[in-house]
């Protein structure tokens, strides 16, 4: 269950009539528990209280009690030696009238009527094993509010199906975020009484909803109508209390759903939250996932945290603007000119969803302009930022509705804050006209009709691939010399996921600078169309991305185009997990890039809470020059050569189970040494077994007298004359052999072509001549074993995954792209014979779990002291011979391995 079925459980419950010895049940079956669980408390088969109460092991142990009975009951479950056993981690006593619980882990408690306790459902969230609990509970009410929109979304849908059409749907969006409008407005004093709106259906509505849409579509039509056109418009009396609200928000249509006796319910229950408590930055991004069907099993759960967006817009503007702050102390001149500056700065978020970054950026500025303000002995001086500074564009036009009203009740709550209630009511109403947020497809609008350049005389400069947008309103940006910053969390989406849409988005910008673009990923069209934006604009971007475009074969599509436009990044995140508040989400992947054409002061490179200040980060967010890695056809560092593993394009006919080979070996005994093992990265780190066919010309005839391998041999023959590629074709003469076989006598070292990124280390394996290794795995024929040393190190592990990138979350492995380009310094006999004795110690202590599997014992969680020992020793070793010590982290593992390759290749380009 997420956080909002949760709320929705909690809440039913304590509209129900207590029952004080089915409440524990209820309790944990509204936190997730199943009916087998709760079957299995009842009967007492798993119910361990020593005191007459219910007691969950590792959960909760909880009693309902005599009224007024509360605190001795709390007291006797907190001594209960039954708690201590089962480390329980909550207790709670309810009498039906009231409520108290203990988190026994931090001590804290909560008490509470009992029809409120669905207030605090945050504060037992662990129940249900969702562990970002704080985040949760600091936005309880905007869970609250989702869920219930919730219900009152679907029930409308339900009883009016047709505004659940293409046709209806901006309307039925547009209806909803005046509901989310009007609840707000009445519980902060917009309008002129406490819960006006509410308050006035329940009174003129019929009961049974019949007429609900009437009562409401008087109260927006009243709130769309000026003061001075009132009497004209012949208002209901009771609809005349409302205020003239319009700014678009009310205009147009005044249409509304009917309503059921249940939809009203629905509606009545929202209006009873206390809306003041909404968290604008939060609370968009939550509902915007109840006009969407697909999302609503996680509805409640899609938002990105404040700090997450911080790590964006902190280093894109904030800081540099709280820096000057410092600078200007309480100096009167210096704090005016800030303020200037950040009246004229402009936001432009162009996938900006429900607005977080948008809302987050204005309340930064405005906390940032208040300390102006109250230095310079203003502190209740009117705000000087526009809120059409901060734009946005947004597909879905639920979500760019929802933006627009965070943005707005955002401004009301940041001037409640900064200047009083009352000052914040008297410029609050009528809303602004003008639209600062724009629905449309961002790839295919002209960004500079929508955030146009300050300081020059052009309005846009579209070319036939770009549209302008329609019906947006105009806007004068009176803001000569402002800056822009552009931001945003835009769809990763990989080339295997783009939808027909996304992948004509991509042909549309990216055709015109190269022909291989389709495998990068769907996110790096926004880089390259804030870099065309900012050729005219100078702005500065700063983006949350996949960190595939900064691995592998991307860097190469993508970042010679940024850098052609003038891009440099002026400061990154390395990859971290982008978490939202979903229970057992482990997040996606994610780094943040921040680029500019311009100069933009220091550097910054953020590897988890590290920030370092550098000369200059590359296209793989490391400190270092703009190089980027280009497949190589021999191994820079002249070590020995690693190809591709043999291919047989057989149809499986040449490829043998255990209990085939055995057959054939006990009635042919000569053929048994013309198999062998077949590895490949499954028979290696798993322990699977498979076997081959491995016959040279010589041996066709004695291969040939036993009938089974000759039905095998021509069952090749057919399926590679059968095949559409010209090297089966080719290989259909010889089909006892491998259509590809680089394979040679002697021993052999396998490279799995990809591998788990949970390992630590790249495992490879060490293997004699009975062995074949099996494409697309790699392999090296005849290596020194010291090899092996290098190949699983810290260092080439952390080179693969950037260089080469990723399958899915997957290492992927290239001999071309990966060991080809892979710096090492050049050996001395010790350095090899030392590292020689560091891979048998690898070997040996693998040896010494026979027969556990490489899976097994390259687990993280369960990898052997001595092979970690082993594969540590292995690292130090290897490390002291690149710069004489062990590297403190693997920033600065590919710091050193860019520089060298950068020497390493100018040096080839020079003699070439």
């Amino acid at each position: 269950m997420n956080a909002v079925e949760i709320e929705q459980a909690v809440s039913e419950l304590a509209e129900q009539p207590f029952d004080a010895a089915e409440f524990p049940y209820a309790f944990l079956t509204a936190f997730g528990n199943k009916e087998t669980t709760i079957k299995r408390l009842r009967t007492g088969a798993s119910n361990k209280s020593d005191i007459g109460g219910i007691l969950q092991t590792n959960n909760i142990h909880l009693k309902t009690c005599a009224p007024g009975d509360i605190a001795a009951t709390l007291t006797a479950l907190r001594d209960s030696p039954a708690t201590t056993r089962a480390k329980a981690k909550f207790i709670l006593a309810t009498d039906g009238i009231d409520l108290e619980a203990e988190d026994i882990t931090s001590g804290e408690t909560i008490a509470c009527r009992y029809t409120d306790f669905p207030d605090h459902f945050g504060f037992f969230l662990p129940l249900a094993g969702i562990s970002t609990v704080k985040q949760i509970r600091e936005s309880a009410f905007d869970i609250r509010a989702t869920s219930r929109l919730n219900r009152l979304y679907v029930e409308l849908i339900k009883d009016n199906p047709d505004w659940g059409s293409a046709e209806k749907r901006h309307d039925m969006n547009h209806f909803m975020a005046r509901l989310i409008f009007c609840f707000f407005a009445e519980d902060t004093d917009i309008f002129v009484s406490d819960n006006l709106f509410t308050a006035t259906i329940d009174q003129m509505a019929n009961r049974d909803g019949s007429n609900t849409h009437e009562v409401i579509g008087e109260i927006f039509r009243a709130m769309n109508t000026a003061i001075p056109k009132r009497a004209e418009a012949k208002l209901p009396r009771w609809a005349d209390t409302f205020p003239y609200v319009n700014g678009g928000l009310f205009s147009g249509s005044t249409e509304v759903p009917r309503f059921s006796k249940i939809a009203q319910r629905y509606l009545s229950h929202i209006g009873s939250l206390d809306w003041t408590q909404i968290n604008p930055d939060i609370f968009g991004s939550m509902i915007q996932a109840v006009a969407d069907e697909e999302e609503r099993s996680v509805l409640g759960m899609h938002y990105t945290s404040v700090p997450n967006i911080l790590k964006v817009l902190n280093p894109l503007f904030l800081d540099d603007l709280r820096a000057e702050l410092e600078v200007a102390g309480d100096n009167a001149r210096k704090l005016a000119n800030l303020r200037a500056r950040m009246a004229k700065i402009r936001v432009f978020d162009p996938a900006c969803g429900s607005g977080n970054f948008l809302v987050i950026a204005y309340k930064e500025m405005r906390a940032l302009e208040y300390e102006i303000n109250k230095r310079r002995g203003e502190p209740q001086r009117r705000t000087d930022i526009p809120l059409t500074n901060y734009r946005g564009i947004e597909l879905r036009d639920f979500s760019a509705e929802i933006a627009r009203l965070a943005l707005i009740i955002a401004e009301y709550q940041c001037d409640v804050r900064y200047r009083g209630q009352k000052e914040a009511l008297a410029e609050f109403l009528p809303l602004d006209a003008q639209n600062w947020i724009t629905c449309g497809n961002a790839l295919r609008l002209d960004w500079l009709s929508i955030c146009p350049p300050t300081g020059t005389g052009v309005k846009f400069q579209a070319d036939d691939l770009f549209m302008s947008p329609l019906d947006q309103a105009q806007i004068d940006f009176a803001n000569e010399g402002g800056e822009t910053y552009i931001c945003g969390n835009p769809p990763y989406q990989g080339s295997v996921n783009q939808t027909p849409e996304q992948k004509e988005d991509m042909a549309r910008i990216f055709e015109r600078y190269l022909p291989t673009y389709k495998d990068l990923d769907y996110v790096a069209s926004w880089l390259v169309r804030s870099a065309e934006f900012a050729e005219i604009t100078k702005a500065s971007a700063a983006f949350v991305t996949t960190n595939s475009i900064c691995q592998g074969e991307q860097v190469g599509m993508l970042w010679p185009i940024l850098f052609s436009k003038g891009q440099r990044i002026f400061f990154a995140h390395t990859s971290f997990l982008w978490r939202n508040n979903a229970a057992n989400n482990a997040g996606v992947t994610c780094i943040v890039v921040g680029l500019s054409n311009h100069e933009v002061g220091e550097v910054r490179l953020f590897d988890g809470e590290i920030v370092r200040a550098v000369q200059n980060i590359g296209p793989y967010l490391t400190p270092s020059d703009n190089t980027i890695v280009k497949k190589s056809s021999v191994q820079i560092s002249g070590l020995p050569t690693m190809v591709s593993g043999n291919k047989a394009t057989d149809g499986g006919n040449l490829i043998l189970t255990r209990e085939r080979r055995d057959e054939i070996v006990s009635r042919s005994p000569n053929i048994g040494e013309k198999i062998k093992r077949l590895e490949g990265a499954k028979e290696f780190i798993r322990g699977d077994s498979r076997w081959c066919l491995w016959l040279v010309d010589g041996d066709i005839i004695d291969a040939l007298s036993d009938p089974e391998i000759s039905k095998r041999i021509e069952a090749v023959r057919k399926v590679r004359l059968e095949s559409r590629g010209k090297q089966a074709n080719d290989a259909a003469s010889f089909p006892h052999r491998f259509v590809y076989a680089p394979h040679v006598p002697g021993r052999s070292i396998l490279i799995p072509s990809v591998s788990s990124e949970r390992r630590d280390f790249l495992p490879c394996g060490y293997f004699d001549d009975r062995t074949v290794i099996v494409a697309p795995n790699l392999a090296m024929y005849g290596a020194p074993i010291w090899c092996l040393s290098l190949i699983a190190s810290r260092l080439h592990l952390v080179w693969i995954a950037t260089v080469c990138g990723k399958l899915k979350t997957d290492f992927r492995y290239s001999n071309t792209l990966g060991w080809n380009t892979f710096p090492v310094p050049k050996l001395t006999e010790k350095n090899r014979a030392d590292l020689t004795a560091a891979a048998e110690g690898i070997l040996l202590a693998r040896e010494a779990h026979f027969p556990a599997t490489i899976a097994d014992l390259y687990d993280p969680e369960k990898m052997p002291a001595n092979l970690r020992a082993a594969h540590d020793h292995n690292d130090e070793v290897l490390e002291r011979i690149y710069i004489g010590r062990r590297f403190r982290n693997d920033t600065e593992r590919l710091e050193k391995l860019f520089e060298m390759y950068t020497k390493m290749t100018t040096k080839v380009a020079d003699l070439a």
